[in-house]
């Protein structure tokens, strides 16, 4: 029988794998399909803005890497914890390449938190904190400087007395709770200041109208308002309007959303301490995509306060 050279005997091997390793290759180099799931608190105009933040990230890793990202909106149709937690349990037996979530209670979410990360799943949240210990990533601002400037504009603007209110938005959410509690350390530090009422709206705008609307008529000498989410602002001046109260309640908003700087602009509405919830979006997605490239996630994306009308001069 003839023999093969050396040389011919090679050529016939790479004939064989010639095939498997350039179609293993061009698996390896073919663009991903990434898809990150971005789960708010409720259907709201603020997330609309970190919904659009997160689309923003997803056409930059497009335009970087060639590879597609879709962003999957799932709000809870109403602020509830077992809403969202449903929608977080769907989310990871979809097994996406990431999860922001903005947290309705951080301890009631945490075991889905932690099956999750047990599933490999990167997980970040947004304008929020973490469980207590667990290592998440989370986007945002520093929610209590964010109240203290709101509620030092408050005073200063009472001149130090006076009965004043505190919208709490959804109590169990972790930001509004700091907030809320850190509105009250300031106004403790003022003899004058009375909080007579700490409604709750839930995260709604139509709520918190209403819930401002009755308490300012249990309430006649109230003199002031400050706010935990981004909705009661809003809420709060249709009250102030619609009960001809402008000029003689005071109110000092959160965030920037465009029917908050109408009311501020036309006088019903002092000021906000705003967030920047474009941005919250945008570093959630872009964490969570570098978490799937294996870099270790970070303890806090902090985005920042934006402060809008007369707080620009805030203590």
């Amino acid at each position: 029988m003839k023999s093969f050279t050396p040389a011919i005997r090679t050529l016939a091997l790479w004939c064989v794998l010639a095939p498997l390793v350039l179609a293993a290759s061009a698996a390896e180099a073919a663009p991903q399909m990434l898809r990150f799931v971005l789960i708010p608190k409720v259907t709201h105009p603020w997330f609309d803005a970190v919904r659009e933040g997160a689309e923003d990230a997803a056409r930059m890793i497009k335009q970087q890497t060639d590879s597609t990202a879709v962003i999957e909106y799932r709000p809870p149709v109403r602020a509830e914890v077992g809403l969202q937690a449903a929608i977080l349990e769907a989310a990871i037996r979809s097994k996406p390449s990431g999860i922001t979530i903005d947290l309705l209670d951080a301890e009631r979410l945490r075991s889905l938190l932690e099956q999750a990360q047990r599933e490999g799943i990167p997980v970040t949240v947004f304008d929020s904190e973490p469980p207590a210990n667990l290592a998440l990533t989370s986007i945002g601002n520093d929610f209590c400087l964010q109240a203290r400037i709101a509620a030092e504009r408050l005073v200063k603007l009472l001149g130090g007395k006076g009965e004043v209110a505190i919208m709490q938005g959804v109590p169990t959410a972790p930001n509004h709770a700091i907030r809320a509690d850190c509105h009250r350390k300031v106004f403790a530090r003022y003899p004058g200041i009375t909080v007579v009422a700490s409604p709750i709206d839930g995260d709604n705008i139509t709520t918190a109208e209403q819930q401002a609307a009755a308490t300012m008529r249990s309430h006649p000498r109230l003199r002031g308002w400050v706010v935990s989410d981004a909705g009661g602002g809003i809420g709060v001046g249709r009250a102030i309007q619609s009960l001809g109260r402008t000029g003689t309640v005071q109110a000092v908003g959160l965030d920037d959303l465009p029917e908050l700087l109408q009311l501020i602009g036309s006088g019903v509405v002092d000021s906000t301490a705003a967030t920047k919830p474009r941005s919250q979006g945008y570093w959630s997605v872009l964490s969570l995509w570098q978490q799937g490239l294996g870099a270790p996630p970070i303890e806090r994306i902090d985005t920042g306060i934006a402060v809008q009308g007369s707080a620009t001069q805030h203590p």
